[in-house]
């Protein structure tokens, strides 16, 4: 078992919205609309469909209310930055991987877990860009917090893993 964990996910989508919607249109949302962008036309591959929504927010120089409509194309693009994040930490990791676990890679392939994996599409950009089967966890909001407790009891198996080298 080989595992990384990166602190780019669903809520640096979020921020990263909030910031597109500033720039772009002199808008300023909330995290919660910003999340229900990343929900509803929020994707990290291209759809077969392409998505629009409106969206309401505060314009920021006049300071009233104002409704606008978005597409997910535009959503993919302003996310393209934590997506880059994302795979140069894998293409990090998969470099650092010990050789012996390279061909369950290449058989069983990468699970991604966490918010951000809940993004439409993640998992085929990732399989793209890796060459490598990608899945979704089960449960991907909880499996991270599940993983930890499983290390945690076998403290170990956990020693061994922070004591090789990187």
């Amino acid at each position: 078992m080989f595992c990384r964990s990166l602190r780019v996910g669903g809520d640096e989508f979020d921020e990263t919205i909030v910031a597109h919607m500033k720039r772009a249109y002199n808008l300023m949302i909330g995290e919660r609309t910003a999340e229900e962008i990343k929900i509803r036309v929020g994707s990290a591959f291209p759809l077969e469909q392409e998505l629009t929504m409106e969206v309401k927010g505060r314009d920021l120089g006049a300071g009233l209310p104002k409704t606008l409509s978005i597409r997910s194309e535009e959503i993919r693009e302003a996310l393209k930055e934590p997506l880059s994040s994302i795979l140069e930490s894998i293409r990090i990791t998969l470099e650092r991987c010990p050789p012996e676990l390279s061909a369950d890679l290449v058989e069983r392939g990468i699970v991604m877990a966490g918010g951000g994996a809940l993004l439409r599409g993640i998992d085929r950009m990732v399989a793209k860009e890796t060459g490598l089967p990608v899945h979704i966890a089960d449960d991907p909001m909880s499996a991270v917090a599940e993983g930890t407790g499983q290390v945690l009891q076998n403290i170990e198996f956990l020693t061994r893993l922070t004591s090789q080298k990187t």
